[in-house]
């Protein structure tokens, strides 16, 4: 399956998209051995779903861990990779799914002119949801609480902002969070403005939703294709600090690493320098 490499604007210089070539062949070289590990209690909901937890040491791990502390951008730093699970589909549901997108995927190419235009995403939510859709599907479109929402659908983040995802992503009773690294086909995606509340396509010359043309925050896949056009193939779990960036805001306030996140959707690159270079030496000045 041929895929696009993503374009960072950040200078990112790996992603998941980069290397799709590198996972496949990573895969099958580990073998899908899961990794033995003491606290495998922690990750039982998903062990008891199919999923099998990857060794930290196998090249499969080491590229996904490294796209996903490189989208966390500035709290990349401060984050920690607990544990990444890989989805088998062994069972007779899970390899009806994996067919029924190979045959979505070339269905899609087909109509495209020869590419189906699928890119990795990010999916950030609760343990139970994220456990729900790798034994069911997705059921519904939940409302974006990270911003304005762009339509009615799943709203993924591209693998080079993956802190969009991460801010959904709910903490759970050992002080961990969660996201899906998703496949998602996007066919040929038109823009959806923010505030929209468009839920399929405008017309039948599009097949997704993006919130920018030129710089991608936000996937929108459209609730009629959320269970062929979304393939769910791993469950990244990490810490982040505390009251930090993905804890939901209780006030109107909002952070300033956040402020920067959203700005980016609007100002040009060389004005987010400026901005940027004056919150770091603000921040000399006040903890010197």
């Amino acid at each position: 399956m041929d895929h696009h490499t993503d374009f960072d604007q950040d200078q990112v210089s790996i992603t998941v998209d980069d290397h799709h070539q590198e996972i496949v062949a990573a895969a099958a070289a580990d073998s899908e051995c899961e990794s033995s590990n003491p606290d495998v209690e922690k990750f039982e909901f998903f062990t008891g779903n199919g999923m099998i937890r990857l060794d930290e040491e196998k090249n499969e791990h080491i590229v996904i861990k490294d796209s996903f502390l490189m989208g966390m951008r500035l709290l990349g730093k401060e984050s920690d990779v607990v544990a990444i699970h890989k989805n088998l589909y062994s069972s007779r549901t899970g390899m009806v799914r994996m067919e029924a997108f190979r045959i979505f995927s070339a269905a899609v190419a087909e109509k495209c002119g020869g590419d189906a235009n699928v890119k990795y995403a990010w999916y950030g939510g609760s343990r139970d949801e994220l456990c729900e859709i790798i034994g069911y599907g997705f059921s519904r479109c939940k409302e974006p609480q990270n911003g304005v929402s762009h339509g009615i659908g799943i709203h993924l983040s591209p693998t080079n902002a993956a802190i969009d995802g991460a801010m959904l992503a709910e903490e759970d009773d050992n002080g961990l969070r969660h996201m899906l690294l998703c496949r998602v086909i996007l066919g040929k995606p038109e823009v959806v403005s923010a505030g929209s509340g468009q839920f399929e396509p405008s017309s039948e010359n599009f097949d997704s939703g993006i919130d920018n043309p030129l710089a991608p925050k936000k996937y929108i896949i459209w609730r009629a294709y959320m269970n062929s056009h979304i393939f769910p193939n791993y469950i990244i779990s990490f810490r982040t600090p505390k009251n930090y960036y993905c804890v939901k805001p209780k006030s109107p306030s909002m952070k300033f690493p956040m402020l920067l996140n959203v700005l980016s959707n609007f100002l040009d690159p060389s004005r987010m320098k400026l901005i940027s270079r004056y919150y770091k030496d603000f921040r000399v000045s006040v903890f010197s």
